[in-house]
């Protein structure tokens, strides 16, 4: 028997489907959890001196890449790799390929959705721009409702991008972005939050579908946060399950969602890879890992109806975003520098700087970073 450690986070998206796939064969694994900014934020090689399989977010692939994690080109070789590939070359799979190496398979597929509450939107058509949505934000007020948008400071950061994105001009290496988009998509952030619930600034996604999707929720519609299975499930022990569709104008959201990578220092990477294989392949991922609260990234679960149906119509609805998402750069030292930008958009999302003195502090951030 192979006992292997496993760090997840803390939300039942994140461990519960793991949890429900940690014996296979011979090989069992023990589960740990941390929170969901330390998944956004820790450092992979901190992580990688302590467990033996990594859940991560994929711009840790540059760490990675420094010799935290072992490749899957090692461990299981080319036919096997492109065996998993086959059938599911997705955005998700691609986002873990760096430096022609596979440093993780995807196990979790998310982007930046847009969600709603059809009980309150009733006959209003969803927003298919952005001027679309201002506009629905004004028709809400009178029946005492609201927009909502997570923007703390690390969601902060991920709508920045993606609104960039939309702007075609993200960052895709170590260049940064013209100072007129910087300020166009601060100031639609700026005019977001102000027509947004007024908690806005203090909600990560899941406080948001929290907040949607109880009995006493005033947020009718939301642009723009990670999609999460778990509010548009049946059975979910909210007061209103939400509904989940394309973000405004489709195109450039976010990439998000996890990877499964094997630490360096594992004692036996072989049955690590075999168990990595196993989970993130399209019959667990299609069962038992979406039937336990998970949100699969094998394209076969994506394509299943029954999987549609276990998710409330999540995987349908939100399709076409996540088939066009924008990936981040995976260098070294970009988690650091996407944590500063966050704090610092937000500080003046927060009134605490002004949209030239942050377009200013950006320029700087970068230049310090890369």
């Amino acid at each position: 028997m192979t006992e292997l450690t496993g760090i997840t986070w803390d939300h039942p998206r994140g461990y519960a489907p793991l949890r429900a796939c940690a014996a296979y064969e011979d090989i069992r694994v023990r589960w740990e959890l941390r929170s969901l900014k330390d998944f956004g934020d820790l450092s992979l090689s901190e992580l990688a001196a302590r467990y033996d399989l990594i859940i991560l977010d994929h711009p840790h692939v540059g760490e990675a890449a420094q010799g935290a994690l072992v490749p899957f080109d090692n461990t299981l070789g080319g036919e096997a790799l492109a065996a998993l590939r086959l059938g599911n070359d997705t955005t998700s799979f691609r986002s873990y390929y760096y430096q022609d190496r596979q440093w993780a398979l995807p196990i979790d597929a998310a982007c930046q959705v847009a969600a709603y509450r059809p009980d309150q939107l009733g006959n209003r058509p969803l927003p298919e721009n952005w001027e679309a949505v201002f506009q629905l934000a004004e028709t809400l007020k009178p029946a005492g409702l609201h927009i909502g948008i997570a923007l703390c400071p690390t969601d902060t950061l991920c709508s920045f991008l993606t609104l960039a994105a939309q702007l075609g001009d993200a960052p895709v290496s170590d260049q940064w972005i013209k100072r007129k988009t910087v300020t166009t998509v601060i100031e639609k952030l700026c005019r977001l939050q102000d027509l947004s619930h007024p908690d806005c600034l203090n909600w990560n996604p899941i406080q948001l579908y929290q907040h949607m999707s109880g009995a006493q929720g005033t947020v009718a519609y939301s642009p723009l946060a990670f999609g999460y299975t778990d509010y548009s499930r049946a059975g979910s022990p909210s007061a209103h399950r939400l509904k989940f569709t394309n973000i405004p104008e489709a195109g450039c959201a976010l990439l998000g969602g996890a990877g499964l990578g094997i630490s360096a220092n594992c004692a036996h990477p072989a049955e690590a890879a075999r168990y990595a294989a196993w989970i993130c392949g399209a019959e667990v991922q299609s069962t038992r890992y979406t039937e336990n609260s998970g949100q699969p990234a094998h394209q076969a679960a994506w394509n299943d109806p029954a999987c549609d149906a276990a998710t409330g119509g999540f995987l349908s609805g939100t399709c076409a975003t996540l088939q066009q998402a924008y990936t981040r750069p995976r260098l070294a030292g970009w988690p650091e520098f996407q944590e500063a930008l966050g704090d610092t958009v937000h500080a003046c999302l927060r009134g605490h700087q002004s949209i030239p003195a942050t377009v200013e502090a950006l320029e700087q951030l970068h230049q310090q970073h890369f």
